[in-house]
């Protein structure tokens, strides 16, 4: 149905803009003291969702703006442009907005869940990229099935948890399409990247040398492992291309026996391969971090020293241990780090490499040293989880929430 007009002439959207205006104009400079902390923590949540509700808005009559050509008027080139001005935004910023307005109105499934406040714009941002990612010859059924499957996964997910699940969202709705699709897209990746593989170094004299470096993202994810326990260098002065390869070369093959433990684990690159892989077919891999490789790199990697080829479906070390031992073991740890990614403390994003075992059931309390019983917390929140002073609360979605006992 198409608004009219209003009696006052103005819209009604305008209207209702210029109310919400006028009332927080009326509320901003008042006194806070009087709110309970309950009430603030509620009022904070609420506030979310109105700019999630805000930022719809925007979006929409942004859109309109550029088909009713609200530039024309200003001779601005565009209607970024021409709102950059109006709003003293950045270019970068309102090309941003633009962008976002013709990619939603193409999704409504995405545009409803932020209009009602049920995504943050962060969010909407991410799960439309992966949606304007898709193949083109994805059918428009799969599509809406992809859109509305990244709003309910935002419910429980951040951000950044989003782009891990938007890299992979044609694997959980339609994994006949989307295992050959991303092993293909994966492999093309990798070849780009191994041709653009080159790295710089530059003594400035002052005792401090700057690097620049191209390499491919598996790569990066074992140097970043190997950096954060051990900072490692090399000397051999070749051209850029081939001591970039030396370096990538030096990164996988590193022993991984001499780089310092952190939890029970070295600090190495745990690579999922199924069976499938190994048998020569097609399907993609995946990595401890979250990075997803081609089926050829991980069949290569699954003999390098530094790697640990994790093989589902086969023979394994035995992983629950019961009462008979009171530490995780380290194949325990390395599951753990698997199934987990990440510390479990809700807000905590710090990788498994760096957290400790900690039982869900206390070890004194007659807890198990069972993979079911295990939970990854870094070393502030497993302290937290051992401080009277804390109650610990184990989530539905696998996190932990810890508040002060009162």
């Amino acid at each position: 149905m198409t608004a009219k007009a209003t009696p006052h002439g103005r819209h009604p959207i305008s209207r209702a803009v210029a109310e919400v205006r006028d009332t927080l104009g009326d509320v901003g400079e008042l006194p806070l003291w009087s709110m309970p902390a309950p009430e603030a923590a509620e009022t904070l949540t609420e506030l979310a969702k109105l700019k999630s509700q805000v930022a719809a808005l925007e979006l929409r009559v942004a859109g309109h703006a550029q088909s009713q050509k609200v530039e024309a008027a200003s001779g601005a080139t565009s209607t970024a442009a021409w709102l950059a001005v109006a709003t003293h935004a950045t270019r970068r910023d309102t090309a941003r907005t633009m962008k976002l307005a013709e990619l939603l109105d193409t999704m409504p499934t995405v545009a409803q869940a932020l209009a009602r406040g049920d995504l943050l714009l962060e969010q909407a941002e991410v799960i439309a990229g992966a949606i304007a990612k898709l193949p083109d010859g994805v059918d428009p059924q799969i599509r809406d099935q992809a859109q509305a499957k990244l709003v309910e996964l935002a419910q429980h997910h951040d951000a950044k948890d989003l782009t891990i699940f938007g890299n992979r969202i044609l694997d959980i709705v339609c994994p006949e399409v989307g295992e050959a699709a991303e092993a293909e897209a994966l492999a093309r990746e990798e070849r780009e990247a191994e041709k653009a593989c080159k790295l710089t170094m530059l003594d400035d004299g002052e005792g401090r040398t700057h690097g620049r470096f191209v390499i491919p993202t598996l790569h990066a994810e074992a140097l970043k492992k190997a950096l954060f326990a051990h900072a490692a260098l090399t000397h051999e002065k070749v051209t850029s291309q081939s001591l970039g390869q030396a370096f990538c070369d030096y990164i996988l093959r590193y022993p991984a026996d001499r780089l310092p433990q952190r939890g029970g684990v070295n600090a190495t690159v745990v690579v999922t391969i199924p069976v499938a892989v190994l048998e020569g077919r097609l399907a993609a891999c995946e990595l401890d971090t979250g990075t997803r490789i081609s089926p050829g790199a991980a069949r290569r990697l699954a003999w390098e020293a530094g790697l640990i080829p994790a093989v589902l479906d086969g023979q394994s070390q035995v992983l629950d241990l019961g009462r008979t031992r009171r530490l995780f073991t380290t194949p325990q740890r390395i599951a753990l780090g698997l199934q987990q990614k990440t510390c479990r403390s809700e807000g905590c994003d710090r990788p498994a490499s760096t957290c400790e075992a900690h039982h869900r059931t206390r070890w004194t309390d007659g807890g198990n040293t069972d993979l079911k019983d295990g939970v990854l917390l870094c070393p502030t929140h497993h302290q937290r989880a051992h401080d009277p002073t804390y109650n610990t609360t184990y989530l539905p979605t696998g996190k932990v929430q810890f508040h002060r006992r009162t």
